[in-house]
């Protein structure tokens, strides 16, 4: 299927590494120049070689998205690249594990302001031109935990909670400028960071350090979680879902938070 997507630009926030990056290589497949954002220089730049080295465009912007002067730099940066009608807002994250008896409201406050504001930082600059031309998508990269959220970092599932809420609200007011506003909600997803605790986990039970992938992820998963399809997804699939809803055949499909989370919600 032609996605229609060659020549458009796309910038995706938090792309130096995990889901952002692998979203950038699954643009840059379809012929969508990237603009690979983080705030490491060398692991920015490194992800832009790559997607160059496979045959992609790439450009790098650096910032912290949480800086309003940084964030100004970025956005005039990226500008000048050419109009941007692609946002995947994927930059981030949870910082240190919270529980209701060490969570602070001023973290609540960082977290929101790293997830929500960060992503209002980069699309209100950017809707005018999408606007103009009567066509742009924006994607949101929100997590499971903000709708399945768990006991412990509350802080966390909250903002990505307040994301899906943001997206709908964004989805009703552009969606007559041509511009489409939707939610990804990744599951259990293998990372650099997952595999890792997977494989701490393996060892605790009795497997190798260098036990297969397969070996580790049947019998350390359902310790983490009861995913109905018997294993944990893939960047490669994440990237797959978002890379349609950036595309011109998803021209319908606005408001939506699309799980990828193997069946695992609605649950407990």
């Amino acid at each position: 299927m032609d996605l229609k997507l060659d020549g458009k630009i796309a910038l995706v926030t938090g792309s130096s590494k995990g889901i952002g990056e692998g979203i950038a290589h699954g643009l840059a497949r379809e012929g969508v120049v990237i603009i690979v954002h983080g705030r490491d220089k060398a692991k920015t730049e490194a992800v832009a070689h790559n997607i160059i080295a496979e045959g992609g465009r790439a450009h790098v912007v650096l910032g912290d998205l949480t800086r309003e002067e940084e964030v100004q730099r970025l956005v005039d940066e990226t500008k000048a690249l050419g109009a941007v009608e692609i946002v995947i807002n994927n930059a981030g994250g949870s910082g240190e594990t919270q529980t209701w008896e060490t969570t602070r409201p001023e973290i609540w406050a960082e977290g929101y302001d790293r997830n929500v504001l960060a992503a209002v930082r980069i699309t209100t600059p950017l809707l005018p031109a999408m606007r103009a031309a009567k066509w742009g998508r924006i994607i949101n990269v929100s997590s499971l935990a903000g709708l399945m959220p768990p006991a412990g970092r509350p802080d966390y599932a909250a903002a990505k909670a307040a994301m899906i809420a943001m997206t709908a609200s964004l989805a009703k007011a552009v969606a007559l400028d041509g511009i489409t506003a939707n939610t990804v909600s990744p599951g259990t997803i293998r990372s650099i960071s997952l595999d890792e605790a997977f494989r701490k986990a393996a060892v605790g039970q009795g497997l190798a350090p260098d036990a297969p992938w397969s070996e580790v992820e049947r019998q350390v998963l359902p310790l983490f979680a009861q995913v109905p399809v018997g294993r944990v997804g893939t960047l490669e699939e994440i990237a797959d879902a978002v890379v349609f809803l950036a595309s011109p055949r998803a021209g319908y499909i606005t408001g939506v938070n699309l799980r990828l989370d193997g069946g695992l919600w609605p649950g407990l």
